[in-house]
């Protein structure tokens, strides 16, 4: 993985493609009662239909979906930097849910909803048509070797899927620190005729997405990292 909130994601199997890699990981204390206090409440169980989003938050407001939070230090930055605004968070690592759930009540934080399935699948059957305001893909597993660039989750068929999901006016905003793959973002997104990019290529990193720890030792180091942010028509 190329950051400690990188995005797992992105294998193929009989039924298509899904969004990470299950990775091995020990939940602390501190995340496992997090899981057992608050998971009942902030947590939502994936089902095969579509979803009401304002049951599921309790309120009507727009709708963010991120895929992959790794260990939520991101998620809970923005989600309260925007409390105005609802993020639904699929991950399928239970340390990363852990954490995030920990973030939760350190931070109050009441407009955050954690899916802890494939992001694919919760996008092909719980999201109803134009159900999202936003979708924030953040350090998604870069595949590094050539031979499994095919298993990358931002691909035609799945933006494919995404967009119809999305708001007229709704944005998506990837990031990733392997140039290469920013490369084929850029690329992707631009093929895609019901998007078009609010940059003239990369963006500027958007205030409201922090710099991971990681991230800044990352740049320390002269790594780069590229912001990718288009809008639904």
């Amino acid at each position: 993985m190329s950051d400690q909130d990188s995005t797992p994601e992105g294998v193929p199997h009989p039924r298509g493609i899904r969004s990470y890699v299950r990775r091995a990981g020990r939940t602390t204390t501190g995340q496992a009662k997090a899981l057992e206090e608050l998971g009942p409440k902030y947590m939502v169980p994936y089902q095969p239909q579509p979803a009401d989003l304002a049951q599921v938050f309790g309120r009507a407001a727009p709708t963010i979906l991120e895929i992959g939070f790794g260990m939520g230090e991101a998620t809970a930055h923005i989600a309260g930097l925007m409390p105005e605004k609802n993020f639904l968070c699929c991950e399928v690592h239970p340390p990363g849910v852990g954490a995030l759930l920990k973030r939760i009540g350190e931070q109050n934080l009441t407009n955050i909803r954690i899916i802890e399935h494939d992001a694919v699948e919760v996008l092909e059957n719980m999201l109803p048509e134009a159900a999202l305001a936003g979708v924030h893909i953040f350090f998604p597993d870069p595949w590094h070797k050539a031979r499994h660039n095919k298993r990358r989750l931002v691909q035609p068929h799945f933006i494919a899927k995404l967009v119809p999901r999305m708001q007229a006016g709704a944005y998506l905003h990837c990031a990733t620190d392997w140039e290469p793959y920013a490369q084929q973002m850029l690329e992707v997104l631009a093929a895609q005729p019901h998007l078009r990019n609010t940059a003239s290529a990369f963006a500027p990193r958007p205030a409201y997405r922090p710099l991971t720890k990681f991230e800044n030792r990352g740049i320390r180091l002269g790594h780069g990292v590229w912001d990718v942010v288009f809008q639904k028509a």
